[in-house]
């Protein structure tokens, strides 16, 4: 099998790194466009692919396209993609916004398609991953772009009208939590840790945490009060936290990834 990229940025390229050594062991080709040819040559060398000349030629020789471009570049790239694209090929977009309606408004009513909203934590065997399918979309095509997204993490099947919860959830979160690290980290410098010490041991414990949410049956607010001893450091500092809104703000944060991308969807 045959699976193409169009459009190599991070996101993109964080889904073929996640990918390439399964595509090896599975014999899977793959093949990469990209506007700019240095980022493509790049990646193609890391990963043991094949860079095509273009949009039309990638589609041609692929069983399987990802398009990996921002939502504002579909307007120019769909009709290339529809000129080489027949009803027997998969395709797949990473795109928030972009509906399974206007997909297939532009590639056939009879056209394979499978909507996803991937993290970049993919990259690293850590991602999250939903996938919305078509109604031409049978379990072994299904399974088949599963497999590119579980070499890079967790999946999960949801329908459309969902997918803008999961970009709160999942999709835009990494930035809230990588905005959570850099103040531990912070806070941990101006106490005196050298600047790789506090970032070593803020992001470890942001993963430990996640790691024990994962592993257990509790709820995070059990697991928190477990860690809560009376008149202890982590009591003050939950505290505290809880009377500037620390949950409010967070999930506050969530909503409105959520309201943005209801309104893309709507355009």
């Amino acid at each position: 099998m045959k699976i193409g990229f169009i459009g190599i940025g991070n996101m993109g390229s964080a889904i073929i790194r996640g990918y390439a050594d399964a595509a090896t062991a599975c014999g899977d080709g793959l093949l990469l466009f990209n506007r700019s040819p240095e980022k493509a040559e790049t990646v193609a060398g890391e990963c043991n692919a094949t860079v095509e000349d273009g949009t039309e030629e990638l589609v041609k020789a692929a069983d399987v396209i990802f398009l990996c471009v921002e939502p504002k570049h579909f307007a120019d790239v769909m009709p290339e993609i529809a000129k080489s694209f027949t009803a027997d090929k998969l395709f797949v977009s990473i795109a928030a916004g972009i509906t399974i309606e206007y997909l297939e408004s532009h590639l056939g009513n009879d056209a394979k398609i499978i909507r996803t909203m991937p993290n970049t934590p993919i990259m690293h065997g850590l991602g999250v991953t939903a996938m919305v399918r078509n109604k031409n979309v049978n379990d072994a095509d299904f399974e088949a772009v599963k497999k590119v997204f579980e070499a890079g993490g967790i999946t999960g099947e949801v329908t459309e009208d969902l997918i803008s919860a999961v970009i709160g959830v999942s999709g835009s979160s990494p930035a809230y939590t990588y905005m959570y690290i850099d103040a531990l980290i912070k806070a941990g410098v101006d106490a005196g840790l050298d600047p790789k010490t506090s970032r070593e041991f803020a992001a470890q414990a942001v993963k430990g945490a996640a790691q024990m949410v994962l592993s257990s049956d509790e709820e995070p607010s059990a697991l928190c009060d477990k860690v809560c001893t009376p008149g202890g450091t982590t009591i003050e500092a939950v505290t505290k936290l809880k009377e500037l809104g620390f949950e409010d703000i967070t999930k506050s944060g969530a909503e409105a990834a959520i309201e943005r991308s209801k309104e893309m969807s709507r355009k």
